[in-house]
């Protein structure tokens, strides 16, 4: 009897002392997930790229940018130009960085690149400059790849090669998978109101997931 009652109360100890190990990991776990610091209420998120960020094939209104203003209440400016490639973008980058003091970079470049078939290393040179200029001022970004020019591929090598190197917040897929479905495209290569409305509800779920929101 006495055996017993001693070895329900060092297996009720051993199961308390590995709830208790497994809680700690579980927080750090969590803790380590969240890459992004919260935005404040009044945080400016700078929506940097091309034509798909600009929201070419729809209205301004219906651009990713101002819908996931409505999505997250943040000021989200669209700095996106239609046809830009990523060395015109770098030109611009830092300045517009020092103009709007955003708190978040969203980082949608470089597909006029592959589509000029241009140099893919100095695309990620160009791109990993943008990101280092963001860093330097202590401001978050958010990287979103491109897909190749193959309309079954996910985003370019390169992109996950930059989120990996710099361990950011990165989606290869939502860009790809949007190109991959007439219902959400205007023409080709650009969305329709569907599309970058499904493009901004997926960086809210981001935003959501890495504690930002």
């Amino acid at each position: 009897m006495f055996v017993d009652k001693l070895s329900a109360k060092v297996y009720a100890t051993i199961v308390k002392y590995c709830f208790a190990i497994f809680t700690s990991f579980w927080l750090i776990a969590c803790s380590s997930d969240n890459l992004l610091k919260p935005l404040a209420p009044n945080a400016t998120i700078l929506a940097f790229g091309d034509s798909l960020t600009d929201g070419v094939g729809v209205s301004r209104a219906n651009s990713y940018p101002t819908v996931l203003a409505k999505l997250t209440g943040r000021r989200v400016i669209n700095v996106g130009i239609s046809g830009e490639t990523t060395e015109q973008g770098l030109a611009r980058f830092a300045a517009l960085l020092e103009q709007h003091q955003p708190e978040l970079v969203i980082l949608l470049e470089g597909g006029n690149d592959i589509l000029r078939n241009y140099n893919l290393t100095q695309t990620k040179q160009n791109l990993a400059t943008m990101i280092e200029q963001a860093r330097s001022r202590n401001i978050q970004l958010i990287l979103l790849g491109v897909p190749e020019k193959n309309i079954f591929s996910d985003s370019a090598l390169l992109y996950q090669e930059l989120a990996e190197e710099y361990n950011l917040v990165f989606d290869g897929e939502i860009i790809s998978d949007l190109m991959k479905s007439k219902k959400y495209k205007s023409d080709p290569i650009h969305f329709n109101t569907l599309g970058y409305r499904k493009l901004a509800k997926r960086i809210q779920e981001i935003l959501e997931d890495n504690g930002a929101l």
